[in-house]
């Protein structure tokens, strides 16, 4: 059997695309799987990284600078190409998980009639996933009430992907080594999603003497645009022993494992990560996102008391007082631990491998 995956621009696009195709090659090994992403996109790295081939179509969204007036040529370049991949590669299915390639591509399967699935990981779909819906034989979701955009009988609550090393298992000391930190205090992990997080970094550089004279450790990952200023504010303050910046973590288990608080955006798969490993969070949601889907996403927790919020233009002010204060009350971290592990889905990526096949199968 031949499949192909196709999506991406952010790690929240990319590893449930990954978890998908490793899915399926648990279920059928010798099945090929092809990703098609966009071109100088994240994906275009991170999934030959994860084992798989990708091609990338010349697409991206829209924007109001000039460069948008070349999107047209774009989307008919990468429809085109896209058509002529899947007339080569010939797969029995096609899975989109949204982003940029993902609109082309779902639209070239459906018009060669390749059947067509969609994995949607926010509370609020993007533009890409409503356009190419109506057509899918499946919609695979994780929040409840997304009827208003897609066909009720067409969608399956799966929950969202993840990463198969997510599991918050990992020795503490183990953990704590690799990150230069001491097992013995607490630490909070700050995850701004794969490209960092500006507003969440202004919040921690603001009030980050908070941590001198206290034992509270910080791993910090800050993107690449924002390395070198929080290199340069941990070393100014003395903080080095504390405080450990980095671009980007590679081993997430080990930093769940670690982690007694965590402070994150609300996209989809960071809230699903941490609901699998069972974090006392505090979210501060991109404003900026689509439709502004993280704000959203976190206020089902939020409501269901599964976590704290602190928004994005308060967090100089009020990110770090709540954390302080999160860290001082061990049966609030009880109760958000409990909570948010409820909405853990931890089958989600054989959920939806399992309505991939079945559909297949029945076709041939």
């Amino acid at each position: 059997m031949k499949f192909v995956i196709s999506g991406g621009g952010t790690g929240g696009h990319i590893f449930p695309a990954i978890a998908i195709a490793d899915a399926l090659k648990r279920r059928c090994p010798d099945a090929e799987i092809l990703f098609i992403g966009a071109k100088g996109r994240m994906e275009m790295e991170r999934v030959p990284k994860a084992g798989y081939p990708i091609e990338g179509l010349w697409i991206s969204g829209f924007t109001k600078d000039p460069s948008a007036l070349v999107l047209p040529i774009k989307l008919f370049d990468s429809l085109n190409k896209a058509a002529r991949i899947l007339r080569r590669f010939k797969p029995d299915a096609v899975i989109g998980v949204g982003g940029f390639a993902s609109g082309p591509t779902l639209a070239a399967a459906n018009a060669l009639r390749i059947p067509t699935f969609i994995q949607e990981q926010n509370s609020y779909p993007g533009k890409t996933n409503r356009n190419v819906g109506k057509r899918a034989k499946a919609i695979c979701v994780a929040y409840n009430g997304l009827e208003q955009w897609f066909p009720k009988e067409k969608i399956h609550f799966t929950g969202n992907p993840l990463r198969g090393t997510i599991n918050g298992q990992c020795d503490r000391h183990e953990a704590a080594a690799y990150f230069g930190i001491n097992a013995e205090q607490p630490v909070v992990l700050l995850v701004g999603g794969s490209q960092g997080a500006l507003g969440i970094n202004k919040g921690i550089s603001a009030q980050l003497s908070a941590f001198k004279g206290t034992d509270l450790q910080l791993i910090w990952q800050t993107g690449k645009t924002y390395i070198t200023q929080a290199q340069e504010e941990v070393k100014a303050l003395g903080l080095e022993a504390q405080v450990k910046p980095t671009v980007f973590i590679d081993r997430m288990d080990y930093a769940y494992s670690v982690a007694d608080a965590v402070i994150s955006r609300a996209g989809a798969i960071s809230i699903s990560e941490l609901a699998l490993v069972k974090k006392p969070v505090i979210f501060v949601p991109l404003p900026t996102a689509a439709e502004d889907h993280q704000t959203k996403n976190a206020q089902q927790l939020v409501d269901a008391e599964a976590a704290i919020m602190v928004r994005n233009n308060k967090a100089e002010q009020e990110l770090i007082p709540a954390l302080l204060q999160l860290l001082d009350d061990k049966a609030k971290q009880a109760t958000l631990s409990e909570n948010i592990g409820k909405f853990a889905r931890p089958n989600a990526a054989d959920d939806i491998v399992e309505i991939i096949l079945k559909e297949v199968r029945s076709k041939k």
